[in-house]
């Protein structure tokens, strides 16, 4: 970790409202710009591709960035719509020096952002980030010394169809078992699965039906997706026994939650410890460690303790899940969020369609459903509150805020956890309380919350 703070890059690249800074049409040029400077440094003639999600600032943020990009002799290939994951693995598999995404996950449709894949396929270190942030003021400083080039790229979209197919390849090839018998409710968010879930469940001969995938650049996450779970839950609960489990992708399929098939939402956490006793069962789970972050909840943890798995805790964002995992050899990781990171084959970033089909493998494998997976995870109360605040104050350096998560801290006297966190993305703060009793944990994220929202709120 880079003792420097980075100003444009966040814990998944950059982010904001499309149009306005960082994300006008010049500063997505120079961003791009910058780029291919930090690639020509030491990549003769590089090669990026890029690849986008449904949002309609999508297109012309894709052709700045490649326009950048071009101006600095990098060649550009396009995918057009696909995952980010389908990006990272292109990079990879393809041999391109970098992968470039153009998309705000799960953000509303206003918002946009811009991710950067390395050659190998993993999220750049924080220490690269900052250097290429370096690289972007130098050159935002003095934007008349890079004038856009005369000639223009291919338009980003539709994009090489024969690139996602190879992707949706790939991903058939990690299934073994005959998933033909199972019965499933997909959400795509209005967003990138759209793209390649359809094509990829037909491939595996899932019985799949789809919601949530007729993007118009503007319906990404609207009330649907990752985000609203209990949508595809409801629809499963009310449906007399027609699915067996539902799946919820976020606008980039980076990260999928699941519903099993009495309608109860499945998360992260459940998602971990059946991948893990999988994975633990076969003798492949390395070390016989799984990676969660500071918000998966106590139940995980026990659950697992109890299966003879060691977990150890990150810090939020899938990047810091991956760098522990590389550390510590871990073959599993992930969030609560649903951003699973499965290392024993060729993956270097969550997936949510890779998530789907190895939950779907497992179910088929045993014969037992989703429920029955994680029949003995016991969830402790939890609640999470976001604040929206005006500016990113460390907790220690604001008394009141201070005082309250310690006297929660003293009250729990551990029997229960609270994280107190900034968002990475956005202008939030995060309280997650855990506790053996939903009053007391109530009480405790109201009074943390309260002070936050005294001290720093807008």
């Amino acid at each position: 970790m880079t003792s420097q703070i980075r100003q444009l890059f966040g814990t998944d690249g950059i982010r904001g409202v499309a149009g306005e800074f960082p994300l006008t049409a010049e500063s997505t040029f120079l961003i791009g710009r910058a780029l291919g400077h930090d690639l020509v440094k030491t990549k003769p003639e590089p090669r990026v591709v890029i690849g986008q999600d449904t949002r309609e600032s999508s297109r012309w943020i894709a052709d700045r960035v490649a326009l950048g990009l071009s101006s600095c002799q990098v060649e550009v290939r396009s995918a057009g719509v696909i995952t980010t994951p389908g990006v990272a693995y292109l990079a990879r598999s393809q041999k391109f020096d970098a992968g470039v995404v153009i998309s705000a996950s799960h953000n509303p449709w206003t918002d946009n952002g811009i991710k950067v894949f390395s050659g190998n396929g993993f999220k750049l270190p924080d220490s690269h980030e900052l250097a290429i942030e370096q690289e972007i003021f130098a050159i935002l400083q003095a934007p008349g010394a890079h004038p856009e080039p005369s000639s223009k790229p291919l338009p980003t979209l539709p994009g090489e169809h024969s690139l996602r197919t190879d992707y949706i390849q790939w991903l058939a090839k990690n299934v073994s078992t005959d998933l033909s018998c199972l019965r499933v409710l997909v959400d795509c968010a209005n967003g990138a699965a759209a793209a390649e879930a359809p094509e990829l469940f037909r491939a595996c001969r899932i019985q799949a039906e789809f919601i949530c995938s007729s993007p118009d650049g503007k319906n990404i996450n609207e009330d649907c997706g990752a985000l609203y779970p209990a949508g595809v839950a409801k629809k499963i609960a009310t449906s007399s026994g027609k699915f067996d489990l539902g799946v919820t992708f976020d606008g980039d399929a980076d990260r999928a939650l699941f519903s099993d098939a009495s309608g109860r939402v499945v998360n992260g956490d459940g998602v971990l410890l059946l991948a893990a006793r999988d994975l633990h069962a076969r003798g492949i789970l390395r070390a016989d460690t799984v990676v969660a972050t500071t918000m998966s909840n106590m139940g995980l943890e026990i659950a697992l303790r109890n299966s003879g798995i060691r977990m150890l805790r990150a810090n939020v964002g899938d990047k810091y899940v991956l760098e522990e995992m590389m550390k510590t050899g871990a073959t599993l990781g992930g969030e609560q969020s649903g951003h699973i990171i499965f290392r024993d084959g060729e993956a270097t970033t969550g997936d949510g369609l890779l998530t789907a089909l190895r939950v779907m493998d497992i179910m088929a494998r045993s014969g037992r459903s989703l429920a029955e997976l994680i029949s003995d995870l016991k969830v402790f109360p939890q609640r999470i509150q976001n604040i929206r605040v005006r500016e990113k104050i460390p907790f220690d350096q604001v008394p009141d805020v201070k005082r309250a998560i310690e006297a929660a801290q003293r009250e729990l006297n551990g029997d229960g956890r609270i994280v107190v966190r900034y968002s990475g993305t956005e202008a939030l703060a995060r309280v997650m309380v855990e506790a053996e009793s939903e009053e007391k944990m109530n009480a405790m994220t109201d009074g943390i919350a309260g002070a936050i929202k005294k001290a720093l709120g807008t």
